[in-house]
C-alpha cells in the first residue's frame, strides 16, 4: 500500500509527479537543496525534506540523504523522476534494502541497461538492430581512436551511464578527439558520476524515434505508440510528437515489438522508453533505453489518453497493466515543447536568474502546460535550465501545431533569455509544417531559425516609450476618475509637454521625444498596447515590472529599460581585451597560464553550468596576459576570466 510518496527531484517532474499522485489520494513529499528552499515543487508539497548543499552532488545524488527523508516523513515509496539518480541501479537497491518502494524498474534491469556497452551486447542477442560502434571497457584514448579508425569519421561519443545530451560529443576528425574524449568523460562524471564512454559510427540525416514501453511483474509489456524527438539542439531534445509523421502501420509494429522484445530480455517492469535511430531507408537501429520516464511523455499521454504516472503508481502497488495491447488507443497527434532558460543566439548558452515575469498559456481543450516554476522564483545555475514543457493536442498533426503556437503566443517570460522565440520560428518553419524531420534539422535551417539580430526599427522605441510614460501615469493617477490624470489632454504636473526619453534594449539605446498623449497614436489598455500605422491597429504585449518593461515585437519579448544620461556610468569590462563569464557557473579547468602563447580558438578556460561544459576559446592569436580565475571557483556572468594581449 502506497499512501505517502517521496519526489527525489525537482523541478517540473517532481510538480507533474505530485499531480497525480494527489489525484489518486497519495500525500507527497519534496526534497530540496538550500538553494531550493522556496521552490514550486516545494511549496506544492505536503511535506519538505532539506537535504542542504547547492549542487546535485551535495543534494539531489545523496541516497543516504533521500532514503532517512523517506524514513522521516513516513513514505512507503520513491519516485526518481528523471536525471539525477532515476537510472542509478545502486539508488534502486537502497531503497529496497530500505524496505521502501521504487517506482522504477528492478535494479537488475537499470544495471543491463545502465552500462550502453552491455545493453548493446545483450539487444544484439534479442536481435534487435545496432549502429556499429565500440562498446568496451578499456577507456584509453588510444582505444578510441582506433575504434573511430575502424568505425569511420564522424563518431558519436556518449557517456556509458547516462543520456540527454550529457557527455555526448560529435568528433568530424581525429585532431578533435582527444580533447571532446576528455571534455566528454568530465560532463560524464559530473552529471552521472560515471566517466566510462562509448563510440557509435555517427548517423547521417538520422530520425530519432523512440518507443514507449511498459510492463508489469505478472509478464505482460506492451508498447504504446511512438514519438518522434528528431528536432534537437546539443543532442538534447527540443521539439517531440507522437505519433511520429509518415510511420507506416507495418513499420510502428515492427519497431513496438523490437522495444517489448528489448524490454523483455531485461526483465522490464513499469516506464521504459527504447530509442531508435531511423534512416531514410525505414531501417532502424537501437540506440539506448531509458529505464525511467521519460521528458516527454505527455505527448504519449496526450494521443492515449493514460495517465502513465498513475500507472507506475499502480504496477508498482504490483497490479497488472488495465489493457492489451491490441487496446492500445492512437488518437489524433501531439506536440510538446521545452521552453529552456538559455540564449540561443549565444549558442543556448543556459541562463540564471529572478523570473521577473513568468505568464503561461491559457487552459483549454487540448492544451498543457507541465511547469516547475511561478513569477518570482529564482532559476539557478546548478540545474537543468527547462522551465516548463507546452504540450498541444489536435485531431490532425496541424490542428495540433497550430494550437501550440498560438500557446506560445500567450506565453510571456521576463528577468533572462529564453528559447521561446526560437520554438515560435520552429514550428512555424514550412519544412516543419512538412513534417520533414531530422536530427540536422536546426542545423540545416539555421539561418532563418537563428536569424542575425537587427537594429530594432523606430516605431518599436516609440512603442516602448509611450508604454513607460502610460504606464508611470497609471501608477500615479490613483482611482479618481475625476484625476487629470485620466485627460488626454497631454497634461502632466511638472513636465514639459515634451518629453525625452533615453530607453536601453540589449545592446542597443534610443532616444525617444514623446510629445502630448492625445498627439500620440499608441494607446496602453492593460497589458495592451496598440498602435494604429497608415489605417492597420496592430496589439503588443506590454508589461511594466518595476524600472523595466516587457514588450512583445515580431514574436519576441524584449527587456527595455530607462538610463539617466546624466548619472549613468557605462559598465566596461575590467580590462581591455578580458575574456569574461557568459553565464553563472564554476570553473572545472582552466588550460593556460600566464605568458603563454595561443592561438585563435584555442580553448583558455572551461566553465560547468546546467550540467553542461562550455569552453571560453580565444578569438584572436595572443598572449595570455593575466588570469583572473581558479578550478573550482563559482563565477557570475560578465565575471573577467582571462586577459588576452593581441599578438
Amino acid at each position: 500500500m502506497i499512501t505517502t510518496l517521496l519526489i527525489a527531484n525537482r523541478g517540473e517532474i517532481a510538480c507533474r509527479v505530485m499531480r497525480t499522485a494527489k489525484a489518486l489520494g497519495i500525500r507527497t513529499v519534496a526534497v530540496h537543496s538550500a538553494i531550493d528552499r522556496n521552490a514550486r515543487h516545494v511549496r506544492e508539497a505536503d511535506i519538505a525534506v532539506d537535504l542542504g548543499g547547492a549542487k546535485p552532488a551535495e543534494s539531489y545524488l545523496l541516497v543516504d540523504k533521500l532514503i532517512a527523508a523517506a524514513k522521516a516523513s513516513g513514505a512507503q515509496a520513491i519516485h526518481p523522476g528523471y536525471g539525477f539518480l532515476s537510472e542509478n541501479a545502486g539508488f534502486a537497491r537502497a531503497i529496497a534494502d530500505a524496505g521502501l518502494i521504487f517506482l522504477g524498474p528492478p535494479a537488475t534491469a537499470i544495471d543491463a541497461m545502465g552500462s550502453k556497452s552491455a545493453a548493446k551486447a545483450l539487444m544484439e542477442a534479442a536481435g534487435v538492430p545496432l549502429v556499429p560502434g565500440y562498446h568496451g571497457e578499456a577507456q584509453d584514448l588510444e582505444t578510441f581512436r582506433d575504434a573511430a579508425e575502424r568505425i569511420g569519421y564522424p563518431v558519436l561519443l556518449k557517456a556509458a551511464a547516462g543520456g540527454g545530451g550529457k557527455g555526448m560529443k560529435v568528433v568530424e576528425r581525429e585532431a578533435e578527439l582527444a580533447e571532446a574524449l576528455a571534455s566528454a568523460q568530465r560532463e560524464a562524471q559530473s552529471a552521472f558520476g560515471d566517466s566510462r564512454m562509448l563510440v557509435e559510427k555517427y548517423v547521417l540525416k538520422p530520425r530519432h524515434v523512440e518507443i514507449q514501453v511498459f510492463a508489469d511483474s505478472h509478464g505482460n509489456c506492451l508498447y504504446l505508440n511512438e514519438r518522434d524527438c528528431s528536432i534537437q539542439r546539443r543532442h538534447q531534445k527540443v521539439v517531440e510528437e507522437a505519433p511520429a509523421p509518415g510511420l507506416s502501420p507495418e513499420l510502428r509494429r515492427a519497431m513496438g515489438e523490437a522495444a517489448v522484445r528489448a524490454a523483455q530480455a531485461i526483465g522490464y517492469v513499469g516506464a521504459g522508453t527504447v530509442e531508435f535511430l531511423l534512416d531514410e531507408r525505414g531501417d532502424f537501429f537501437f540506440m539506448e533505453m531509458n529505464t525511467r520516464l521519460q521528458v516527454e511523455h505527455p505527448v504519449t499521454e496526450a494521443i492515449t489518453g493514460l495517465d502513465l504516472v498513475a500507472w507506475q503508481i499502480r504496477v508498482a502497488r504490483g497490479e497488472a497493466l488495465p489493457i492489451s495491447q491490441e487496446q492500445v488507443p492512437l488518437i489524433g497527434h501531439a506536440i510538446e515543447v521545452r521552453l529552456y532558460a538559455e540564449d540561443p543566439e549565444q549558442d543556448f548558452l543556459p541562463a540564471s536568474g529572478r523570473l521577473a515575469l513568468y505568464r503561461e498559456a491559457s487552459a483549454g481543450p487540448g492544451r498543457r502546460v507541465d511547469s516547475g516554476v511561478a513569477e518570482g522564483d529564482e532559476v539557478s545555475p546548478f540545474y537543468d535550465p527547462m522551465l516548463a514543457k507546452l504540450i498541444a493536442w489536435g485531431e490532425t498533426r496541424e490542428e495540433a501545431r497550430q494550437r501550440l503556437l498560438a500557446m506560445l503566443d500567450e506565453t510571456a517570460v521576463g528577468g533572462f533569455k529564453t528559447n521561446l522565440a526560437f520554438l515560435r520560428r520552429v514550428l512555424a518553419h514550412p519544412a516543419f509544417a512538412d513534417a520533414e524531420l531530422d536530427t540536422g534539422f536546426i542545423a540545416r535551417h539555421q539561418e532563418q531559425l537563428l536569424p542575425a539580430p537587427t537594429a530594432l526599427p523606430q516605431a518599436f522605441w516609440q512603442v516602448a516609450g509611450e508604454a513607460f510614460r502610460q504606464s508611470e501615469a497609471e501608477r500615479v493617477r490613483g482611482d479618481d476618475p475625476h484625476s487629470l490624470w485620466n485627460h488626454n489632454s497631454g497634461w502632466r504636473a511638472g513636465l514639459p509637454s515634451e518629453t525625452d526619453l533615453h530607453l536601453v534594449c540589449g545592446d542597443e539605446r534610443q532616444v525617444v521625444r514623446l510629445r502630448g498623449v492625445a498627439a500620440s497614436p499608441i494607446r496602453l489598455l492593460g497589458e495592451r498596447i496598440t498602435l494604429e500605422q497608415d489605417g492597420l491597429r496592430r496589439q503588443h504585449l506590454a508589461i511594466r515590472r518595476g524600472e523595466t518593461l516587457y514588450l512583445e515585437w515580431n514574436g519576441e519579448l524584449r527587456s527595455v529599460g530607462r538610463v539617466d544620461p546624466i548619472e549613468e556610468v557605462e559598465a566596461s569590462h575590467a580590462h581591455h581585451g578580458g575574456l569574461t563569464a557568459p553565464m553563472n557557473g564554476s570553473i572545472v579547468r582552466v588550460l593556460v597560464e600566464a605568458g603563454q602563447k595561443v592561438e585563435a580558438g584555442t580553448a583558455l578556460v572551461v566553465l560547468e553550468a546546467m550540467k553542461m561544459e562550455h569552453s571560453i576559446r580565444a578569438p584572436h592569436d595572443g598572449v595570455v596576459k593575466a588570469l583572473y580565475c581558479s578550478e573550482g571557483e563559482l563565477v557570475n556572468e560578465g565575471t573577467a576570466l582571462v586577459e588576452l594581449e593581441e599578438a
